[in-house]
């Protein structure tokens, strides 16, 4: 479909597909929504181009003037092109968009852990697992270090923020888009999976039993567990993992941003 100047929101031919793009400053009808519609957002042209090149299906694009200049030459056939000044983009959305594109991309399957585990090849593997993180910008951070230090995969718990939501898609600058991960369904009780396929258990937390990072021999199959922003793993996700693991650090600093510390314990974990 050719490039659409879009001049007026309310024309009846682009209504459904304009709808991908509304109400984006309401959270929670949006990760109602994405999900139960099959679509999820990419922000930014580094990110659009990202989901092009891992073969995610466009539903639209909706972008300004400047930006259709920079995307022209990578935007398919067969999904119309919306372009409008910035004042129509933030009417129709309710968000300011300075990175000035959005891309509405038809979502995946979703994944379970034993599909996960499944697709794995055998031998030495790692994985995140993240239980209740609300904030969609840790978890875009965290994918971002889980791509960075050649993570296998992630798992994230039924009440996780969505990895597919906008922000943390754009945060992860892409990245989850060429990740495998799954959402579990029973939690913790799906961490079992994980030990049933030769995989330990780390919960990243403070204990009195805990190991401190540099003093952790890394097991060749290792899911690193990862708790919320403000207080931490539950109880029931500790008592579920295998070995609790601390990152020592200055005893006037209780912890670290959830994100920080994700990317400290898989450096320090590494593989070679």
């Amino acid at each position: 479909m050719p490039r659409i100047d879009l001049e007026d929101l309310d024309d009846p031919r682009y209504t459904g597909f304009l709808r991908d793009f509304t109400a984006l400053r309401d959270v929670q009808l949006r990760t109602r929504r994405e999900p139960a519609e099959g679509l999820f957002l990419a922000e930014s042209v580094e990110v659009i181009r990202r989901a092009l090149e891992n073969g995610y299906a466009p539903r639209s694009f909706l972008v300004s003037p400047h930006r259709y200049a920079e995307l022209a030459g990578d935007l398919p056939d067969d999904a119309p092109v919306f372009v409008a000044p910035p004042r129509t983009v933030e009417a129709l959305t309710g968000v300011d968009l300075h990175r000035g594109a959005l891309g509405s991309f038809a979502r995946p399957a979703p994944r379970s852990v034993a599909d996960l585990l499944a697709a794995l090849p055998p031998g030495p593997a790692r994985l995140v697992v993240l239980e209740d993180i609300a904030d969609a910008t840790n978890v875009g951070a965290i994918v971002r270090s889980v791509a960075a230090f050649g993570v296998d995969g992630f798992v994230v718990s039924p009440r996780c923020a969505d990895p597919l939501y906008r922000r943390s898609v754009r945060v992860s600058m892409g990245t989850v888009l060429h990740l495998p991960w799954a959402r579990a369904v029973s939690w913790p009780g799906d961490l079992d999976l994980l030990r049933e396929a030769g995989f330990t258990v780390a919960a990243l937390a403070l204990s009195d039993d805990s190991v401190a990072l540099g003093e952790f021999a890394a097991p060749e199959r290792l899911a690193f567990l990862l708790g919320t922003e403000g207080d931490g793993l539950s109880r029931r996700a500790v008592a579920a993992a295998d070995v609790v693991v601390r990152i020592p650090m200055d005893p006037r600093v209780d912890s670290l941003n959830v994100a920080a510390a994700s990317a400290v314990a898989l450096w320090e974990t590494r593989r070679a």
